[in-house]
């Protein structure tokens, strides 16, 4: 047995699963951060999961703060929504031809985003992106992109450089395979760093097709935009003839009804507004589903109706869009001021327990989302280098502490929280009584001069 697989009693079933994967899976994982990478242990396989609970291998159950990495809204196993896509499994799994929920899903998206005017249906993230990056270039015949530096915006070519998300957890600057002719068509900036885009359009502005950014940052842990600067940013690229593609992949329709550009758009003038979005999590219900929407003209960009290609033999899955529909569908008023209360809760919780404990950290929050920052940050961190300097061990140590009091927290310190409207008084109890034993874990188990 490999010695960084070496179980708690409780996790015997996970370890000897970790190694039969090893054997046939590159890392025993089909994406990177459930490797545990960053935290050392044995990574739990989950067999099930009820309201705001995920049960393992070894049927330990736990309070989760991961919900699928965002898209359990509504909490594990919603009964509307496991109802919805039974029902539409019943009637076939795939078609290869349109259904009449795609239409429906859209326009349920477009009423929340009124900013945007057609939808295309994809099936992951990294596609939406990658979608929107291609309409950007069609639209302005232009090749750069401008990124920031620790957003994630998938796993495409041009967009792995400085990425936040596993690339963090790992601590790697890009990715091996991607030509460094690809890698020049992108141009990362330090985010909140409106000089550095200024400079970068009066350098480029001519090449420039679109900034791309994350609505608020969430994959190094969280940190929204300073006041101020979406706008800032928007105004910018569009005096430049360039565009704006927000990624709303992980904080669509989670941040708030309308995403954190739902936030946002109360903050900045009328008439400014972004020009693409991108979608994901949410907006499939748990199951492989992901949007871009936007202004109409661009949108049209696509084929069949323009040059900009994309296809997607299950884009617009039955299943897909019967889980994103009901699940936007249920998750009303009422949801949201559950999201809120719970993150209300446990940020103060949180902040409480490690204060005690006299363990330096920042929370972090943008909407229902939130994160931790272990170390010494005396105001709001800016951008990635700021945040890259956060006590790793502080957070191994806590992590552990809470997963062994049987609350499941994201297995890295550049990951947020999620909670689910499912997070009622008994789980958020839970998780409040772990908390206290989990800080002074961070207190003895933090790298002295880290995070300073």
């Amino acid at each position: 047995m490999n010695a960084h697989l070496i179980p708690h009693p409780e996790a015997a079933g996970s370890a000897a699963l970790s190694e039969r994967a090893a054997r046939v899976i590159p890392g025993g994982v089909n994406s990177p951060v459930r490797a545990y990478g960053s935290v050392g242990g044995t990574p739990r396989f989950l067999v099930s999961g009820s309201g705001p609970y995920v049960t393992d291998v070894d049927g330990n159950e736990y309070v989760d703060l991961v919900a699928s990495w965002g898209p359990a809204l509504l909490g594990h196993a919603h009964p509307a929504v496991v109802d919805a896509v039974q029902q539409a499994a019943a009637r076939g799994l795939g078609f290869g031809a349109s259904v009449p929920q795609e239409a429906e899903l859209a326009e349920e998206i477009i009423s929340r985003m009124p900013v945007i005017e057609r939808v295309r249906l994809v099936s992951t993230g990294t596609e939406a992106t990658m979608t929107a990056i291609r309409i950007a270039r069609g639209a302005t015949r232009r090749p750069l992109i401008i990124k920031f530096a620790g957003h994630y915006h998938g796993h495409s070519d041009g967009l792995l450089a400085e990425a936040g998300s596993g690339l963090a957890t790992l601590a790697m600057p890009g990715s091996a395979g991607v030509t460094a002719e690809t890698a020049g068509q992108t141009l990362v900036l330090p985010y909140n760093d409106l000089t550095a885009l200024e400079a970068a359009f009066t350098e480029h502005g001519d090449r420039i097709a679109a900034i791309i950014a994350e609505s608020a940052a969430a994959n190094m842990g969280v940190l929204p935009p300073l006041p101020g600067f979406t706008e800032a940013m928007i105004r910018l690229a569009h005096a430049h003839g360039a565009l704006v593609i927000l990624d709303e992949v992980l904080t669509g329709f989670r941040a708030g009804p309308s995403g954190f550009w739902g936030i946002e758009q109360d903050r900045v003038a009328a008439g400014v507004a972004p020009d693409l979005l991108t979608f994901g999590k949410v907006v499939g219900g748990g199951l492989p589903l992901a949007a871009l929407g936007g202004r109409a003209d661009l949108m049209d960009l696509l084929a069949p109706l323009g040059p900009v290609y994309q296809a997607g033999t299950l884009s617009g899955n039955p299943l897909a869009v019967a889980a994103g529909l009901t699940t936007l569908q249920h998750a009303d008023n009422a949801a949201y001021l559950r999201l809120s209360h719970a993150a209300d809760v446990l940020t103060g919780a949180a902040t409480a327990a490690l204060d005690d404990a006299g363990v330096p950290h920042r929370v972090q929050r943008a909407g229902t989302l939130f994160s931790v920052l272990f170390g010494d940050f005396p105001s709001a961190p800016r951008g990635y280098a700021e945040v890259q300097r956060q006590d790793v061990a502080a957070h191994r140590a806590f992590f552990h502490a809470m997963l062994e009091r049987g609350v499941n927290l994201p297995p890295s310190a550049f990951e947020a929280w999620f909670v689910t409207a499912a997070h009622d008084d008994v789980a958020l109890a839970r998780i409040i009584e772990a908390l206290p034993d989990a800080a002074r874990a961070a207190a003895a188990g933090g790298a002295p001069g880290e995070g300073e």
